[in-house]
């Protein structure tokens, strides 16, 4: 599946829509983008092998390891990698949920929330 910017964009704005409000709330200070791919320099630091899959990644300083005395220097971040959603999709609702997803996973991220227990509670 090959999409435009513009309507990859519209699809991001549904799965958002379909976030719990609970979860959604803790969004409004993050900065979503949008990416063709990972770099190579990103799953090198992230520790990944350069063929790894990634559909989006959080930047940004976790609740646990924030600090009242050093706050933050840059707004957290979740970057959409669009390349490897599309080809993991074969339909705009497989899409939509993917997105859904991946956008929840990584605002688990900020709350400390490790790869393991994601894994646990079903979200892979």
């Amino acid at each position: 599946m090959k999409l435009s910017d513009r309507a990859f964009a519209g699809i991001i704005h549904k799965a958002l829509d379909r976030i719990p409000a609970e979860i959604s709330v803790h969004l409004e200070n993050v900065a979503i983008t949008v990416e063709k791919r990972p770099s190579r320099e990103l799953l090198e630091e992230l520790g990944l092998p350069p063929d790894e899959v990634l559909f989006g990644v959080y930047q940004g300083e976790s609740l646990p390891e924030q600090s009242l005395t050093y706050p933050p220097l840059y707004p957290d971040s979740i970057i959409l990698f669009k390349e490897p959603l599309e080809d993991a999709c074969e339909t705009i609702e497989e899409l939509t949920e993917e997105i859904e997803i991946t956008v929840v996973h990584e605002v688990a991220h900020f709350f400390g929330i490790g790869e393991e227990r994601l894994v646990e509670l079903g979200y892979e």
